[in-house]
């Protein structure tokens, strides 16, 4: 009797472990990821190198969002960068003075790195697309994002997610803004 005893609380052991792995596996397939930051496009805010959480439940984006849009696009990389436009809206860049006006409105951007001087290739005013984003990362005059006609607008179906959290360094562990 005391071994049937002993079994039955292995084994409830072995099933609230089962169960705990995989809602662990199915909250970091389907509700967060971790992507790491690739370079110096979003400087001064985030670092190379550094981890960040990235929320992947369904959600539409918002104007200064920083998105994390899928590496199957044309462009090939993980791109990690800041929501300037949606579909429907007039993005103007005045290359002169370095402001990024969106909808007529010039914008008010305290987490760029400097004004946006350097042009990459698209056309403006543009048109956003419905269905699709344009996209810049704060360090604008060393950033690969929409500006550039390799990249472009991307479909908001190319969103994995919306960057919430850092996790590393551990000295600047917190919220994304």
């Amino acid at each position: 009797m005391d071994r049937i005893k002993s079994n039955r609380s292995l084994l409830e052991w072995v099933d609230s472990l089962v169960f705990a792995a995989v809602l662990l596996a199915l909250v970091f397939t389907f509700g967060v990821r971790i992507v790491q930051v690739d370079g110096s496009s979003m400087n001064p805010g985030l670092q190379d190198g550094e981890r960040l959480v990235l929320s992947s439940l369904p959600y539409e984006p918002e104007y200064g969002d920083i998105v994390v849009i899928d590496s199957y696009t044309d462009y090939g990389k993980l791109l990690i960068k800041r929501v300037i436009g949606k579909g429907g809206d007039v993005i103007d860049i005045d290359f002169d003075t370095g402001v990024v006006y969106r909808n007529g409105q010039a914008l008010e951007e305290p987490y760029t790195a400097e004004a946006t001087y350097l042009s990459e290739g698209v056309t403006f005013p543009l048109t956003v697309p419905e269905g699709q984003l344009f996209i810049m990362g704060d360090n604008r005059n060393n950033s690969k994002d929409s500006r550039s006609p390799e990249i472009g607008c991307v479909a908001e179906g190319d969103v994995l997610g919306q960057a919430v959290l850092r996790l590393t360094p551990f000295e600047k562990f917190g919220a994304i803004s």
